[in-house]
């Protein structure tokens, strides 16, 4: 019996729309992250994109538990002397909180080539209108840990090699 290596004409791609209004962000992360990466398709690859393209409604009404709101800070740094500056989580999450989200997701994701490329299918908004309409996204309820896909054959997939 011969081992099954997926090729990347067998690829095929579904568009999942996630409402995050109520999630709690790591949780959300954690699923988005899996379904950017394939890990819950039959065909999945470690060395392959074999994900599927997710977009993400509703990220400034994500949820936060503890005190991370108050004490979480995030650093960054120009690289010139006493450039380094400081940002709470609460200020992230009111003026970018798509960003906060996709930096959440991103880092639960390979870091190498690959890791980039699935990152590219994630499309995160703060409220509740999207132009993704065209692709046909499915509804994907949370929780399920990937037992909740539709029984549809082949709703709103595309082929991509």
């Amino acid at each position: 019996m011969e081992t099954y290596a997926t090729k990347a004409s067998e690829i095929r791609r579904r568009w999942y729309v996630i409402d995050a209004e109520g999630q709690v962000m790591g949780r959300l992360a954690s699923e988005v992250a899996a379904l950017l990466r394939g890990k819950w398709k039959p065909n999945f690859t470690p060395h392959l994109d074999v994900g599927d393209h997710v977009v993400v409604l509703n990220a400034a009404k994500v949820r936060l538990t503890g005190t991370k709101l108050l004490k979480k800070t995030y650093f960054r740094h120009s690289g010139y002397l006493g450039s380094e500056r400081y940002t709470g989580m609460r200020e992230r999450l009111e003026h970018e909180p798509d960003e906060l989200l996709r930096g959440a997701v991103r880092g639960m994701l390979p870091r190498n080539r690959l890791g980039r490329q699935m990152i590219r299918k994630l499309k995160v908004y703060s409220g509740t209108e999207h132009p993704h309409n065209a692709q046909r996204p499915i509804p994907y309820k949370l929780g399920l840990h990937g037992k909740g896909f539709p029984a549809q054959a082949d709703a709103g997939g595309t082929k991509e090699a």
